[in-house]
């Protein structure tokens, strides 16, 4: 009982200090991508859910990918994009939380997607929508190894995450107030294009898993203080290549 309380005092702790990271860095000049990216490993570390990933619509009413903790996540996104088929699918659409405690009781609901997750490792679901006010942005996804899902605890986390998301997207279009939030995400979807490109470009002159090119990308832009989508738009068009990043480090 006592390492409950401890254990539990601990996550709860790492749960604010998560909170006052992500509150830090909306700031003025917020790079969209990669507070997404963050914030889907910040889930993984505070143990919510094994993997993460954040699906986003575009100017035409669709959803697109936007970030994910893992590569293999990032796949099983694309799928249920391409599939418009999945929890995050239907949460968008609803407006409310989707989920499944137990993936292989849900072969009747997303035939196609399910025998993917299950394929990828996971065995319950959560998906959490991204709302301002009466509109959804998108949808924060949770996979889990186990089956069982997240609990109204968990659940409550996870809709605070995709809060802390939601408002990374409101700051965006405050602080460019001659766009409307269609365009920002719009952009931002872009954005994430050029690293999707860029994650490949570098990971086959490196030889190097896509996550690990991702992190090279990542690294070089903070350390030298550019966005994320900029540095990958040079690796794109061939101004830095992996001998670049790597030797910056």
């Amino acid at each position: 009982m006592v390492e409950d309380t401890a254990h539990s005092s601990v996550r709860e702790r790492r749960l604010v200090a998560t909170f006052v990271e992500l509150a830090d860095t909306l700031v003025e000049d917020l790079d969209l991508a990669d507070f997404l990216s963050t914030l889907t490993e910040r889930v993984v570390e505070l143990e919510l859910a094994s993997e993460a990933g954040i699906l986003l619509v575009d100017e035409a009413g669709h959803l697109q990918f936007m970030a994910a903790s893992h590569e293999r996540t990032a796949l099983l996104e694309l799928f249920q994009v391409q599939n418009q088929e999945g929890p995050c699918h239907d949460c968008f659409t609803t407006g409310v939380p989707v989920g499944a405690d137990d993936l292989v009781e849900a072969h009747g609901r997303w035939p196609r997607f399910t025998p993917q997750a299950l394929a990828t490792g996971f065995r319950s679901v959560q998906a959490v929508p991204l709302r301002l006010r009466g509109t959804i942005l998108g949808a924060l996804n949770l996979f889990l190894t186990e089956p069982g899902g997240l609990g109204e605890g968990g659940l409550a986390v996870g809709q605070a995450m995709a809060d802390v998301a939601t408002i990374g997207l409101i700051q965006q279009r405050e602080l460019h107030r001659s766009h409307v939030v269609e365009a920002q995400l719009q952009h931002a979807l872009h954005s994430r294009i050029s690293i999707e490109q860029a994650k490949g470009i570098i990971s086959e002159q490196a030889s190097i898993p896509m996550d690990g090119a991702f992190e090279l990308l990542r690294a070089h832009a903070r350390r030298s203080n550019r966005k994320l989508n900029l540095v990958a738009r040079d690796v794109v068009g061939g101004a830095l290549t992996a001998t670049d990043l790597v030797g910056a480090g």
